[in-house]
């Protein structure tokens, strides 16, 4: 069990499989089916040190920013509560995790949604969440493993079906779809950004003075965004907790390292994607062909960075702009105080500015990101209470569809018990067949067009 955990904790593993599973199917030469599969895994990896480059880096501006700020409550995190899961739930995680891709395969080889998703650590985190809920709507055994499975394969199916229109006006394909379960706020960022904004005017379009010429280079002028927040913020804190980040170096050159590995986090997961992205994406064909007919991957959310480097700095400041809006609000609600969690302001802000740059260019990116980062900062504090009872009390969920699937089952359970999460499972059912039966009539009367 210890080894099914341990394996499917590795992303770049499944992702690996996959792409050899591509290859083979392709009957590839061994030494191209040997590159092919390194090159994947270690471009996976590469992106998953820039990715911990820039967690790490977010996580001293996070304290500095508590402490800058006097902000007291919840920080929503998943690596903290899923930690407490696993502890709780770990085989009943494993299983749902396991076999929620294997009914995620199934899915889309026998409907009209092909979408693979293969982010391994979000797939972990939300069997955790199904294994908890569940179980307080009274699951167990092999009820327990067989519903969570149905459930989270079918949301690794339904969440990147959600976001593809929007991701399909970047990529300019269906290539690569989005494997990051924050679908909701993707999908309300980008139609905001739609309806308030002009992508006509993109952000990659900034006008900059000749002599300013420098802030093109995407590196640079986040280099320079980062390095003024880091001082800024760091100076601001009390200066116990900023000689206690610095280990006793000076402030300041900490603050300005912190930025600078920042921007190199950047620019590693940039290089890792291309590369991971020049491997897996041929090697799906093989996987359309011989497996999963037109199969789609899902990949995590910065493989969508590349395309508008600036809407990723755009939307991750306007993002953390309404998080704290937010965060200012909350106190008036009754509702728990939320602080903004700078790791999914930065993650899910930046993927949300480029899906809202190809919908409503620079002005549609600032208000739709905002909206983004409200709600990101709104939603976790919903769900926290229904966690408190199950003795997750003060943690909570941070990404918006771990919040969301969360409430819904957790609800319907408490409402209707098991038998209202069976009526569930049957809704999604029924929704999957008029999809297929839909696609399935599509494409006979297009072909009859083309005879014709």
């Amino acid at each position: 069990m210890n080894f099914i955990i341990s394996f499917f904790k590795e992303p770049a593993i499944i992702v690996g499989i996959m792409a050899l599973i591509g290859l083979v199917a392709l009957k590839k030469p061994i030494s191209k089916i040997v590159t092919g599969t390194f090159k994947t895994i270690i471009g996976f990896v590469i992106f998953q040190i820039g990715s911990t480059a820039i967690a790490d880096s977010l996580g001293v501006l996070g304290t500095a920013f508590q402490s800058a700020f006097h902000m007291q409550g919840v920080v929503p995190t998943n690596e903290a509560i899923i930690a407490l899961v696993q502890k709780n739930f770990g085989m009943e995680m494993a299983l749902i995790m396991a076999f929620g891709f294997i009914v995620n395969l199934i899915i889309a080889r026998f409907t009209s949604l092909k979408y693979v998703f293969l982010t391994g650590h979000h797939m972990l985190f939300m069997a955790g969440l199904l294994a908890a809920i569940l179980t307080a709507v009274g699951f167990s055994g092999v009820e327990l493993i067989v519903v969570g499975s149905l459930l989270l394969g079918a949301t690794m199916v339904i969440t990147p079906a959600m976001v593809q229109p929007y991701y399909r006006k970047v990529t300019g394909s269906d290539s690569v779809a989005m494997g990051h379960f924050n679908a909701l706020t993707y999908v309300i960022a980008a139609e905001v950004s739609k309806r308030f904004g002009n992508k006509e005017h993109s952000t990659e379009d900034i006008k900059v003075p000749e002599g300013l010429s420098f802030f093109k280079d995407n590196v640079i002028s986040t280099a320079l965004v980062m390095l003024i927040l880091f001082i800024v913020t760091i100076q601001l804190a009390d200066n116990t907790v900023a000689a206690k980040l610095a280990a006793g170096g000076n402030i300041t050159v900490f603050s300005i390292m912190s930025a600078m590995k920042f921007t190199a986090g950047f620019v590693i997961v940039l290089q890792g994607v291309r590369m991971m992205l020049a491997e897996i994406v041929p090697a799906f064909k093989g996987i359309s062909e011989k497996i999963v007919p037109n199969a789609i991957p899902a990949l995590d959310c910065p493989v969508i960075f590349p395309f508008a480097p600036n809407a990723v700095i755009i939307g991750f400041l306007a993002s953390l702009a309404g998080a704290i809006a937010m965060f200012l609000i909350l106190p008036f609600t009754g509702l728990a105080i939320m602080i903004p969690g700078l790791i999914p302001a930065f993650f899910v802000g930046a993927a949300a500015g480029v899906l809202a740059n190809a919908q409503g260019g620079l002005k549609g990116t600032i208000i739709g990101c905002f909206v983004n980062g409200a709600i990101l900062n709104l939603l976790p504090a919903f769900l926290l209470p229904l966690l408190g009872n199950l003795g997750y009390a003060n943690s909570t969920f941070g990404d918006s569809d771990f919040v969301f699937d969360g409430i819904v089952v957790g609800q319907i359970g408490k409402v209707f018990s098991k038998v209202g999460v069976y009526g569930l499972l049957g809704i999604i059912l029924i929704v999957f067949v008029g999809l297929t039966i839909r696609s399935n009539s599509k494409n006979a009367k297009d072909s009859k067009k083309i005879n014709v």
